[in-house]
């Protein structure tokens, strides 16, 4: 099966119950936050504070499963030490890894906690070998995470070209930009996701009925309009419909999730080493439905190296729980190239 014998299954978990639902329905590895801007999904009533974190770790642990802590922001001259704290908590909690985007941080991590092993964030903006082999030798870096923007070819390219673990996304929310160097939401709100740690910021959010409907401003700024009984999707500006000529869609991005698992046997062979779920800021529910098929398919797949087909119930418990009740390959699948 390629470099590597066994993909990981990584899943995401925005509070202890998540965690919990993501351990007991077959992750391999567990990625949470700190409840400050210190990673990338800083939303009110998420994440995790020191005591809350240690009893996820305990749990998870005794579960055979790992833990990854983000910390997959910028840290700025005037709150430096908010980061570093951040690895030190890491460092006294015993996780299993740290996710970072920011060198000045990998540096304090390597230099301070030896010990303590770090994964490249998608957020530091690696989509080269070049750049992920620069993280390695300088930092020790041990896995990096791949933007959503490359295709399975060029995956491929880099995991055959880096003795770093590669880690790519299997599910959930798209992205277009290529994360970290998005700008979109901080032109609209003053505040850039890379910093505040939250693209389309709560308090820049508001919804308001009318007569004609339900729309969505961020900032000010109309972002959609949605009919009655018409699903609503939190508003961020790429995602947003616009006036194109004479008509108004998604100009941008449709409101789709990703979706690999038919790529799994693929995945395999060029041999990605882990496969990430997208959705920290998702319900305990859905972390529970998606690793369960997820592990599935994994299992499915060791059992038959050949490969496996997606199953329909698989597929259908998916697009249930995608984004706009639809999926997609992404860049993953580009026929033209």
């Amino acid at each position: 099966m390629g470099k590597s014998a066994r993909l990981e299954l990584v899943c995401p978990a925005g509070n202890l119950p998540s965690l919990r639902a993501a351990v007991d329905h077959g992750a391999d590895c567990v990625y949470i936050g700190l409840r400050d801007n210190t990673n990338a999904r800083n939303f009110g009533g998420l994440n995790f504070d020191p005591a809350t974190a240690r009893e996820g770790l305990d749990y998870a642990h005794r579960k055979g499963a790992k833990v990854l802590l983000a910390i997959n922001t910028y840290p700025q001259p005037a709150t430096w030490q908010r980061w570093t704290c951040a690895v030190d908590t890491a460092a006294d909690l015993g996780v299993d890894a740290i996710i970072v985007a920011d060198p000045g941080l990998m540096r304090y991590a390597a230099r301070t906690h030896p010990q303590l092993q770090l994964h490249l964030s998608v957020q530091g903006s690696a989509t080269s070998y070049e750049a992920i082999n620069f993280y390695h030798r300088q930092f020790n870096v041990r896995r990096a995470v791949l933007p959503r923007v490359l295709s399975l070819a060029q995956v491929g390219e880099v995991v055959r070209n880096t003795p770093v673990e590669i880690e790519v996304f299997g599910f959930g929310s798209l992205c277009v930009m290529v994360e970290g160097r998005c700008a979109l939401s901080s032109y609209v709100t003053g505040e850039s996701p890379n910093m505040t740690g939250v693209c389309s910021p709560a308090g820049a959010v508001r919804w308001e009925h009318r007569a004609d409907g339900l729309e969505a401003r961020l900032n000010g700024v109309l972002i959609n309009r949605y009919r009655d009984g018409e699903p609503a999707a939190y508003p961020t500006l790429c995602k947003g419909r616009f006036r194109a000529g004479e008509d108004v869609y998604y100009a941008i991005e449709e409101p789709a999730s990703l979706n690999a698992l038919e790529l799994l046997a693929e995945l395999a062979r060029i041999g990605v080493a882990a496969v990430k779920i997208e959705g920290r800021q998702r319900s305990p529910v859905y972390v529970a439905a998606v690793t369960r098929v997820w592990r599935q398919a994994l299992d499915a797949l060791m059992r038959d190296t050949g490969g496996c087909a997606v199953q329909p119930q698989w597929a259908a418990e998916l697009r249930r729980m995608s984004e706009g009740r639809c999926h997609t390959l992404g860049a993953y699948h580009r026929p033209w190239k």
